[in-house]
């Protein structure tokens, strides 16, 4: 299991990366906001240990872009601060479980592979338009029921597109989706992602709104 470690203290980074080693997890590890932030949109995890008090930016502003992207990866917030508002505040902006420092490796561990099983029972629906369905929960595409292989970006570009289906969705937001900002990427990037995914789907699945962005399904052109 591939796990993104997030945490600023270098010592205490050590100690869990090489506790959830020993336990059988492979462990990346950064140390601020930013590079948590590329690292999740690069890259597919199967959790995220997460702590609050980051350079950069804060715990909670990664989640929100993960949570954002529709990314359902997940999140166990570790953190020192053990206030109930705080807690409550991970929860609700979409954590699975939250640890308070100091803790046992032990527990960390078993609350991670809590937290897996439950993601892995957890109800998504299934987007779809006309033989193209996807399945966020097994991050699983299909077309007239065969698998097609999508990259990370994609995937999360097809997602945003069904979720907002009949509805024209701007370059911008998609490369919020994509890459959790706009305007730091080259300007056709969105678009040779729209070519793949016409390529691999069927061209018709896509429309250009000229001087707007893209739409799937129904509307005026």
């Amino acid at each position: 299991m591939n796990i993104l470690l997030v945490e600023d203290d270098a010592m205490l980074a050590e100690a869990v990366r090489t506790g959830l080693g020993h336990d059988g997890w492979r462990v990346d590890w950064v140390a601020d906001a930013p590079l948590a932030k590329t690292a999740l949109v690069d890259h597919d995890f199967d959790a995220v240990v997460l702590d609050l008090g980051l350079p950069g930016g804060s715990g909670l502003g990664v989640l929100g872009a993960l949570r954002n992207r529709y990314d359902a990866t997940p999140v166990l917030i570790v953190t020192a601060r053990d206030k109930l508002s705080e807690r409550i505040a991970g929860l609700d902006a979409g954590a699975d479980d939250y640890i308070v420092k100091p803790f046992q490796l032990d527990e960390l561990c078993a609350r991670l592979r809590a937290v897996m099983r439950r993601s892995q029972g957890r109800v998504s629906p299934v987007l779809s338009c006309g033989a193209v369905v996807l399945d966020p929960a097994r991050r699983l595409v299909t077309r007239d029921g065969e698998p097609v292989t999508l990259s990370g970006h994609e995937f999360r570009t097809l997602t945003l597109l069904l979720e907002r289906q009949g509805r024209v969705v701007t370059r911008e937001q998609l490369e919020e989706a994509v890459y959790g900002s706009s305007g730091t990427i080259e300007s056709n990037t969105i678009a040779v992602y729209v070519h793949q995914l016409r390529r691999k789907l069927g061209e018709q699945l896509i429309v250009t709104v000229h001087g707007y962005g893209y739409r799937v399904g129904g509307g005026p052109n």
